[in-house]
């Protein structure tokens, strides 16, 4: 006789939709966990690089600002100037860019309050400043020779100029004698030990036919030059670049007219000011010294970067900004031997 009822082992309707709804809450809380796990992950990384790259930038400039006026001349290095001289270009964000006409002399530390470009609503500053090469010592032995118009200059056979580190073209050459300072910038890479200063350089300090300021005011008039050195000098320029992606501003190191080293991502600003020690007065925070006050008075710089990420932060849907600020002492400027 068969039994009429029969058992089924296994699940009821109910009990399954009941452990399907348990089982996509527990993968919805995971997903969302994981979720917040790299949002977190992708704002840290944003954080991080944006504050890496101001700790960095902040570093170079400060190294710079530290040396400048190593080997500088008190009082700054003779421009051309006078009757039928042109200005001088300076490096900047844009072409085109020159001192002040008239500038008769560059400071070690030029101060450039809202030459920059404009962002979020302020102009940017630059700065430039200047200090001996080190790394090349030209001035241990005297110049051999100065052509009798200035162009070229052979270099003592003592001091190799040639090969790693070696003089090239664009790089800037302080020259002092009795007579005082003038520069010249270098418009080919050496042949031998005879470098040349071709009358179109880049910046125009090459105008040897200007009344003031130029070499052949270092010789007596009949191309004769008393015994001579030679130091290469650097011209760093700090600006934010707009230009190169217009989406993605950057903090720009320039060395004389060379190429723009980008050093920090997503800068938006950059802004300098100056402590100044005048004797009287003293001024601190100062964007541009005036009233009688000269950038050779300058004996401290207040430097301040703002920055954004490259990315926008996934959390908040904007980009990432931070700002950092410091002050250097210029201690090439603060420590002078009076009696010298």
């Amino acid at each position: 006789m068969r039994n009429a009822s029969r058992h089924e082992d296994g699940f009821t309707l109910g009990e399954t939709l009941i452990a399907v709804a348990l089982t996509l809450i527990v993968l919805s809380a995971a997903v969302e966990t994981m979720g917040r796990s790299m949002s977190l992950a992708n704002s840290s990384r944003v954080i991080s690089a944006t504050n890496h790259g101001l700790q960095a930038a902040m570093s170079l400039m400060v190294r710079d600002v530290m040396q400048t006026g190593q080997g500088i001349p008190l009082g700054g290095i003779p421009l051309p100037n006078g009757a039928g001289a042109l200005t001088v270009f300076r490096p900047g964000p844009a072409a085109g860019f020159t001192f002040d006409a008239g500038t008769a002399a560059l400071p070690a530390i030029l101060p450039g309050n809202g030459l920059g470009p404009n962002m979020l609503g302020a102009d940017t500053d630059l700065l430039t400043i200047l200090y001996a090469d080190r790394t090349l010592n030209l001035s241990q032995n005297p110049l051999a020779a100065i052509a009798a118009d200035g162009s070229t200059m052979t270099v003592n056979a003592l001091t190799p100029i040639n090969g790693v580190g070696g003089i090239r073209a664009g790089d800037l050459i302080l020259f002092s004698n009795a007579q005082g300072n003038a520069i010249q910038m270098a418009t080919a890479d050496p042949v031998g030990q005879v470098v040349t200063f071709a009358a179109n350089d880049p910046m125009r300090v090459n105008q040897r036919t200007a009344p003031e300021g130029t070499l052949m005011n270092l010789s007596d008039g009949a191309g004769n030059f008393p015994p001579t050195t030679a130091t290469r000098i650097l011209m760093v320029t700090y600006f934010v670049d707009t230009v190169t992606d217009p989406q993605l501003p950057r903090l720009v190191r320039r060395v004389n007219m060379g190429n723009r080293l980008a050093i920090a991502m997503g800068v938006e600003n950059i802004q300098i000011t100056f402590d100044l020690v005048d004797g009287v007065t003293n001024p601190t925070n100062v964007d541009v010294p005036t009233g009688g006050n000269s950038a050779n008075q300058i004996r401290k710089a207040n430097l301040f970067l703002l920055a954004r990420s490259q990315d926008v932060d996934r959390q908040t849907g904007e980009f990432f900004r931070n700002s950092m600020e410091t002050q250097v002492g210029l201690r090439s400027l603060s420590f002078v031997d009076r009696y010298r």
